[in-house]
């Protein structure tokens, strides 16, 4: 893999890109979310502010700006900014990736959230989609950002990915966002879509038989919203 963003927290392998970003923030907030004393409202709230952050790091090279002359209480000058004409596509995977997504809007100046429902079978641990917001197309060259918190087996990233990809999206189109990340969902992912580019808080190397990460942050959803 090579570096997203050119910097030593990458970890590569071919053209499958995967970043865990080194900011004590991002270790902070992952710490929390480990932590299995942390109550519902305070888990929900620490993975809203890892995906903050996550997020400001998979856009740091990657947003349309331009440029454009105004005028301060000063003076005239040149600014850089963030193109509101093209929006950022979220597409949070439900239910726990609305919470990784939630402050999404706090850093991003604009945006359109797209939601996706699918939940994995607890045997089989294959997925099936229960509800589907995407667009019938998503527009030439618009930037997506996929949020899952859990990339474990793999299943249900995929397949996610496989609904935006035929709806007319490329893969250098796409960046997902994760709060933790195992080596059975990267593989998948790097022999599905190489290229694709993951951003994670943490990673993890092993996936027990229930498909849940150890040591993991348990089930996001259920945490998140004390199910």
């Amino acid at each position: 893999m090579e570096n997203c963003n050119h910097e030593p927290t990458a970890v590569s392998m071919d053209s499958f890109k995967v970043v865990v970003p080194a900011h004590p923030l991002i270790s902070h907030w992952v710490s929390v979310l480990r932590d299995r004393s942390t109550p519902s409202h305070a888990f929900k709230s620490a993975l809203g502010e890892l995906g903050r952050l996550l997020i400001y790091e998979a856009t740091r090279d990657w947003l349309p700006t331009v440029t454009r002359e105004i005028q301060s209480p000063m003076g005239t000058a040149v600014v850089e900014s963030i193109s509101e004409m093209e929006p950022v596509m979220i597409i949070p995977i439900l239910r726990a990736g609305l919470a990784l997504a939630d402050l999404a809007t706090s850093i991003l100046p604009s945006t359109r959230t797209f939601h996706l429902g699918m939940a994995r079978d607890e045997e089989t641990l294959l997925p099936s989609v229960y509800l589907n917001k995407l667009p019938d197309r998503f527009p030439k060259g618009c930037h997506i950002l996929l949020v899952d918190p859990m990339l474990a087996t793999g299943g249900t990233v995929t397949a996610a990915v496989d609904l935006v990809k035929e709806r007319g999206a490329e893969i250098s189109q796409i960046r997902i966002i994760s709060a933790v990340a195992a080596p059975p969902a990267l593989k998948k992912l790097n022999l599905r879509f190489p290229g694709i580019c993951v951003y994670t808080g943490a990673m993890d190397q092993i996936v027990n038989k229930k498909g849940f990460i150890v040591p993991g942050l348990g089930d996001a959803g259920d945490r998140s919203y004390g199910t």
